[in-house]
Formats: C-alpha cells, sequence, structure tokens
C-alpha cells in the first residue's frame, strides 16, 4: 500500500536492492581499508572491488536454505567470485566482522540518504509557509480557541506559526539525522576483538560515517528512536496543517479549502456539490501511522545484554514506513500549503457575523482603565453578550447605548475599543521575531 505513495528516490533507497549493495559497499570498504593496513592481501581487496556483486534474487534464494541473510548475502558474492575465476579472494570478505557490523553500518547509509532527502522536504515546505504567510500577513480573520470565535487574527499569523514550527521540526531532524550518521565495526559484543580501533574508524570514515565510541553488537537504538520521533513531529505539524484547513472548509466556514481540479475532480459519487478535503484527511490519517512508530522505536531500545533480535523485524517496518511515509506526507503538505486557496472576503464577514462581540474584552479593559471595578465591568459586559449571543443582537449597539458603560466611556472610546486595527496593531513586530524583518524578503 505505502508502496503507491513513494516518491522513485526514497523508495529506491529502502529497496532491497539498495539496502544489499550498501552491505556491499560496507564489506569492501573493510576489504580496502584491511589491505592498507595488512590485514588482508592487498591483491584480495582489489579483486573484491572489481569483482564482487549481488543479486536480490539469488540472495533470497540461498537465506530460504540458510535462514540468515547476511550469511546469504556473503554466499552470494562467493558465487559471482567463483563464476568470475576469483573465487581465492572472497574469503577474505567478511573478515573479522560479524553480521551486523555490516547490517547497522549499512542501515546508517540508507538513514543518511533518507535524511537528506527528508531535510530537502522539509526545505520546501519552510519556504512555501513562509511565502504564503507574508501574502496573507495583514489578512483579517477570527481567531478561535475551542472552536468559538474568539479575537482577531490575520491569516498570516496562522502561516507564520507553522513556518516558526516547521523550522524547529527541520532543526530537530537534522540534529536526529546526524546522530545517526554512525557505524561500528566492533564485533560480537562490542570490544573490537578482531579489528583495531584505527581499522574501525578508517572504515567508517571511508563510508562517510563518524564511528560509534561505545556500542554492543549493534548501535544504540535511542540513536533510531529518536529519529524516528523527529519524524513524527514532522508529520505532526503536517497533520496540524491539514486538520486546520479541514476545519475551514467545512461550509459553515470556508475561509480556506485544499486545491480543487475543476471539471475534472469529483467530491462525491452521489452528491455532485461536494468538495471534500481528501487529502488533508489522508495527511491526517497517515500521520498517526509515524506517530505509532515512535512507541515501537521507543520499545526496540531495551535489548536482551549485548543484544537480541527482537528490534530488528521491527526497524525493517518502521524505519523504511516512517521515512517514506514522511517524505509523502511532506509533499502532499507543501502541495496543500502552496496551492489553498483563501478567502479573505469570507474570514472579514466571519469576523462581523457576531456584530462586535470579539471584541468583549477590549471593553471590559477600557472600562476597568477608566475607572470601573473590574468585577462590575465583567458583569456588564458579560450581561450584553450573552444576550447578544442567545438573541443574535448586535453587541457593539448594545456597548453604545449602554448607560452605565457611557458614564466611563464616550463615544469616540467605544469606537476605539471595536477596532480591529488596535487589535492587530503588533503583527508587523510578531514578524519581525518570525522572520527577522517586517518587509518581506
Amino acid at each position: 500500500m505505502i508502496a503507491r505513495y513513494t516518491r522513485p528516490a526514497m523508495g529506491r533507497i529502502w529497496s532491497e536492492e539498495n539496502k544489499f549493495q550498501k552491505w556491499l559497499e560496507v564489506e569492501l570498504a573493510a576489504s580496502e581499508v584491511l589491505a592498507e593496513q595488512g590485514e588482508v592481501p592487498a591483491e584480495a581487496a582489489k579483486q573484491l572491488r572489481e569483482h564482487a556483486g549481488v543479486t536480490v534474487e539469488r540472495i533470497l534464494e540461498i537465506e530460504k536454505e540458510v535462514r540468515h541473510d547476511v550469511i546469504a548475502f556473503t554466499t552470494c558474492v562467493a558465487e559471482t567470485m567463483k563464476a568470475k575465476g576469483v573465487g581465492e579472494a572472497s574469503r577474505w570478505l567478511h573478515y573479522g566482522l560479524t553480521s551486523n557490523d555490516v547490517v547497522d553500518t549499512a542501515q546508517a547509509l540508507q538513514l543518511k540518504e533518507s535524511a537528506e532527502l527528508l531535510l530537502e522536504g522539509t526545505d520546501k515546505l519552510i519556504e512555501v509557509l513562509k511565502k504564503r504567510a507574508w501574502e496573507f500577513k495583514d489578512a483579517v480573520a477570527i481567531g478561535r480557541t475551542h472552536g468559538v470565535h474568539a479575537e482577531p487574527i490575520t491569516f498570516g499569523l496562522k502561516l507564520a506559526l507553522w513556518y516558526d514550527e516547521a523550522v524547529r521540526g527541520r532543526r530537530r531532524l537534522a540534529a536526529a539525522a546526524e546522530d545517526l550518521r554512525y557505524g561500528k565495526l566492533s564485533g560480537a559484543v562490542g570490544t573490537l576483538g578482531h579489528l583495531r580501533p584505527e581499522a574501525e574508524e578508517a572504515i567508517c570514515e571511508r563510508l562517510g560515517l563518524k564511528v560509534a565510541p561505545i556500542a554492543s553488537q549493534v548501535i544504540a537504538r535511542d540513536r533510531h528512536a529518536a529519529f524516528v520521533a523527529a519524524l513524527a513531529l514532522v508529520c505532526a505539524l503536517c497533520e496540524k496543517i491539514a486538520l486546520e484547513v479541514r476545519h475551514l472548509q467545512r461550509t459553515e466556514v470556508r475561509e480556506a479549502e485544499e486545491p480543487f481540479a475543476e471539471g475534472q475532480q469529483k467530491g462525491s459519487s452521489a452528491m455532485p456539490h461536494k468538495r471534500n478535503p481528501v487529502v488533508s484527511e489522508q495527511i491526517c490519517g497517515l500521520a498517526r501511522v509515524v506517530r505509532a512508530n515512535v512507541q515501537a522505536a521507543f520499545e526496540d531500545i531495551a535489548l536482551w545484554h549485548e543484544r537480541d533480535i527482537s528490534h530488528s523485524s521491527v526497524e525493517r517496518v518502521i524505519l523504511p514506513d516512517s521515512a517514506i511515509l514522511t517524505d509523502y506526507l511532506l509533499a502532499k503538505t507543501v502541495w496543500l500549503a502552496g496551492g489553498m486557496r483563501v478567502s479573505v472576503e469570507r474570514m472579514r464577514r466571519n469576523l462581523e457575523s457576531t456584530k462586535g462581540l470579539v471584541y468583549s474584552g477590549q471593553v471590559l479593559l477600557d472600562l476597568t482603565a477608566a475607572g470601573m471595578l473590574r468585577e462590575q465591568a465583567y458583569q456588564v459586559v458579560q450581561g450584553e453578550a450573552m444576550k447578544a449571543w442567545h438573541e443574535e443582537g448586535d453587541f457593539r449597539a448594545a456597548m453604545e447605548n449602554h448607560p452605565e458603560v457611557r458614564k466611563y466611556l464616550n463615544a469616540e472610546q467605544i469606537a476605539r475599543a471595536f477596532s480591529v486595527e488596535r487589535q492587530l496593531k503588533s503583527v508587523d513586530a510578531i514578524f519581525q521575531r518570525v522572520f527577522g524583518s517586517t518587509i518581506e524578503r
């Protein structure tokens, strides 16, 4: 199912073919370094580099018999060497290594490749959120708390908030990816009993990795858990954006909606008028899968002694799935945010629909500042606000005509209490905090 959504580049990273190729890269790097250090014949390392090869089909065929994936892999390599008349050199393949020296180090290479694509996708999301935040910086809308009208905001502030979170998400993802850029070739229990530390360091360096300072048979899984958690947080932002669009696309709201292909897209098999936020709903649903994988990643941290394989089968699912889904959700969220239709007029109409009710907080403050006891002011303002709420009346008119209010505020002061510009006077300052400027760059 997930494969249907896979970007070709990300799908290739997690293919069986690439996995085994990464295993081979580790093996060849190890042979070459060991040859340079006098542990392996130089000619054998040269022949391995020139002739070693693998095929997925043959590895899987051998694995059915031996029931061990790395042995199936090394057997397949030996077969290719023998077929080319250099089978003797294959005895130096996997020299001094244990299976997980290869598997963990190769997986670090896959994760490194994945992280590069994911950071690229996050950068695209950051870019589009910034662009649209500036586009709607001054587009007045109603802010909602608990789903109920609260006080005025601008739609640009909503987008700037998402942008700010995306920047943090990228920073977390980059840090988690860097924390996974480690290999290990320290043997069955991490003691470097068969390779010297200098060899391990040189092999990792040749592969573009850092060497894990200490490991058991495996690299500690807190690194992997942190990476999956970072992916889940990126996907949570995608969900946050999509959920907001779903709410804003409701018929009663209609302030924003996801792109809809006019004349081509169909919303419902039974109701031709439907324009459903299907992609937004898909984003919300799939984000749950990545979030659920965090639990499994945390469960993988505790293993028996120096290693068991309870984490291995889990990671074969959660690492590719989490990377592929995050890549997909980032692409879909970029599409959503970049193509989102926004109705500035509808936002203004919704803001004004309660006839000034959303300025009750400012009226309360102004009455208090003018000398009315806060308890009395709250009672007066809430009483008229509740009346306007139930009767759909004009709250501003009620304030303008209320005898207690007029004792403390004149017509000009009441008008100022209902000023949207006054409410939004700090938008420039907030944008400067977020973007470092009040002018779009």
